[in-house]
């Protein structure tokens, strides 16, 4: 290798350099990470007025929020202990549901406008339990759910021809896009991704870890 070839690929690799770093605080200061924001993200971003609650709490002291993927196989090992909290803290904890479909999940945002399609009849909390319980089913197929999940409306007793109407709407597609602005604004990467009174839960590790900082938030 020549100098002036030597000389060439190191000015390039400063330029490469040069640019990753640029391209990396352009990232930094327009997403408003749980990081840069001292450990609590803004309330306002992270629980919406649509937002979906499964519980609320009357003195509002402890909120617990959840991004999730319907078709994420560690949502649905986290359900059944979100369903056990729900229970143990009934009337003592705000829950709130976030959509975050993962792009690699072939019906991961089908799922999520299915959600919302029920939701907008007020049966969140029965599809949101459907596809949860069923993700075997319908989870990791490549082509679309729809009939399946067609079928849980069904099974919900909802009004089919609005479902449908609703399943398509564009209104539907940009309440779903919210939720993953919000989640991406607040640092979210993957899911399940849980927030505590706008803390990440990022040592998160186990149930009984989940249960002792709610306790804790509870206690304080």
């Amino acid at each position: 290798m020549t100098r002036n070839t030597r000389l060439t690929l190191a000015a390039v690799v400063a330029l490469i350099l040069v640019v990753v770093v640029v391209l990396a605080v352009n990232r930094r200061d327009a997403i408003p990470t749980a990081e840069t924001a001292g450990g609590t993200v803004d309330p306002a971003v992270l629980v919406r007025d649509e937002s979906h609650r499964l519980a609320t709490a009357t003195d509002g002291k402890v909120t617990l929020v959840e991004f999730l993927d319907f078709e994420c196989e560690a949502c649905a090992a986290a359900y059944p202990t979100v369903k056990e909290i729900l229970t143990a803290y009934e009337g003592q904890i705000t829950f709130v549901v976030r959509y975050f479909p993962i792009p690699s999940h072939p019906n991961a945002e089908l799922a999520a406008h299915t959600a919302q399609a029920a939701a907008n009849q007020g049966h969140f909390r029965g599809m949101y339990q459907m596809l949860f319980e069923n993700q075997s089913v319908w989870g990791h197929k490549e082509e679309p759910q729809t009939e399946v999940f067609l079928d849980y409306a069904r099974a919900l007793g909802l009004d089919m021809d609005r479902f449908q109407r609703d399943l398509d709407d564009p209104a539907t597609v940009a309440r779903v896009a919210r939720d993953r602005a919000d989640g991406e604004a607040v640092g979210v990467q993957g899911t399940p991704t849980f927030f505590l009174n706008g803390s990440p839960l990022t040592d998160l590790r186990s149930k009984d870890d989940l249960i002792a900082m709610i306790d804790a938030a509870l206690a304080g």
